[in-house]
């Protein structure tokens, strides 16, 4: 006997009333059956026709999009994009939301982990329950902050270049991005074709004037003739083994913070936001308050941005010892703080590198994980190092929450934790938690 074929809902219409925002930049909703949908394009309150674009009779949720809007909240503005919308780019979350509403959504959204995963009240985790904007990125409803020093952008069959869509391989192509940050958008990705290309990473640093784009072929592709608007560096990634190679430039970028610059190679890891780094290298000092001869680890190092800062206060007497999974990031670490004797980098994964060391006990802890945490292991092992202080930056509010409870059972507690909207328009924040031992 065959099973009966699963019907899709896709494209079926529901009319709803939109309740509280989510995790991942869309709103909960319920249909008359009581099936929960995941909505995007709407707002808290709203009324609204919501189109199915994921899941079938069987699922347990569906995601949709608000297709019309009945009853519109007054947090609702126009989106400033005219690639934002339902079905076009899945960059942006919250173009229709007003720039204090955005924020408020995240905070919402950040007081919602932290309760669900951590057992934890705003109060309890010493956060005054507002996100804030970046310097200069406070601006009136309708306009959008370019702060995007980084963008990905793929290449569809045309070589025409544009941005994914949500949860898609598909291409929506543009002919600008406007949270792009000016250095991007005066290389012109979107004005030249790109055959052959599967897509460009176009990187413009905010410390410096180097522009950088980095072409990732389709298979047996070969490299155009890279001619754009503004001097510009290029690589390649290899189609073989994933390397990033010089194509003519330097193969880095240098960027600026804590009065610092940090070489940052083949297209490595930094801050999108131009205010990101300086921004967070405040919260994590002024939260950790390091001390002359104060050891401390830089988890999740990358190119030396903490280790760097941890090692200008600790002075002489003090030490730091970094740990990067990534081969180019250590090299680029060890590049940055080669003036500091005092500074150790390692390479390796921090579940692995970390008990190698043999290290009993540390006065200050650092750890920016990637976005699914450091997981409970590695807490529980960082918990029994007796820290004075720790600081948590955190891109993702549900992993910060799960870590922090197992933090909690590791005898620490949350002292502060500050938010920042370091990614204006989407759903993606950034906090700093500052922990310390329970007394």
């Amino acid at each position: 006997m065959q099973n009966a074929p699963v019907s899709s809902l896709v494209g079926e219409e529901y009319e709803v009333e939109v309740g509280p925002v989510a995790h991942g930049g869309h709103c909960i909703a319920r249909t008359e059956g009581g099936r929960v949908l995941f909505v995007r394009h709407a707002l808290p309150g709203e009324r609204v026709v919501a189109r199915v674009t994921e899941g079938e009779e069987t699922s347990r949720f569906l995601r949709a999009d608000a297709v019309t809007v009945l009853d519109a909240s007054k947090d609702r503005v126009e989106a400033p994009c005219p690639f934002a919308g339902p079905g076009k780019c899945g960059g942006c979350d919250w173009q229709h939301a007003k720039p204090g509403a955005q924020r408020r959504l995240k905070g919402e959204v950040i007081a919602e982990q932290l309760q669900r995963l951590a057992g934890l009240t705003p109060e309890e985790a010493g956060w005054d329950g507002t996100v804030m904007p970046a310097e200069g990125d406070k601006l009136p409803a309708g306009e959008v902050p370019q702060w995007r020093t980084r963008v990905q952008y793929a290449v569809d069959a045309e070589g025409h270049a544009g941005l994914r869509r949500h949860r898609s391989h598909e291409v929506e192509v543009i002919d600008h991005c406007m949270i792009a940050a000016e250095g991007v958008s005066e290389l012109g990705i979107e004005k030249r074709t790109w055959e052959g290309m599967a897509s460009i990473e176009a990187i413009a640093a905010s410390g410096s004037g180097d522009r950088q784009v980095v072409l990732t072929p389709r298979p047996g592709a070969r490299l155009p003739l890279v001619e754009l608007d503004k001097p510009v560096s290029v690589l390649r990634i290899d189609e073989k083994d994933g390397g990033v190679h010089r194509v003519h430039g330097r193969p880095f970028v240098r960027e600026r913070a804590d009065d610092r610059t940090y070489r940052v190679g083949n297209g490595g890891f930094w801050q999108v936001h131009p205010k990101a780094a300086q921004t967070l290298v405040l919260a994590v000092m002024q939260g950790l308050m390091p001390r002359k001869g104060d050891t401390a680890l830089d988890l999740y190092c990358g190119v030396g941005l903490f280790a760097g800062a941890i090692a200008d206060r600790v002075g002489d007497q003090g030490a730091v010892l970094g740990i990067e999974s990534g081969k180019r990031a250590v090299e680029d670490a060890r590049h940055n703080l080669q003036d500091y004797d005092r500074v150790r980098i390692e390479q390796g994964k921090v579940d692995q590198v970390l008990p190698r060391t043999r290290i009993t006990e540390v006065d200050l802890i650092v750890l920016d994980p990637p976005r699914a945490g450091a997981g409970k292991q590695t807490v529980k092992h960082l918990a029994g190092l007796g820290a004075r202080r720790i600081a948590y930056v955190a891109c993702d509010p549900a992993a910060l929450a799960r870590d922090i409870a197992y933090f909690k059972e590791g005898g620490y507690r949350v002292r502060t934790l500050r938010a920042f909207d370091l990614f204006p328009m989407t759903h993606h924040v950034e906090c700093v938690a500052i922990l310390e031992p329970v007394k």
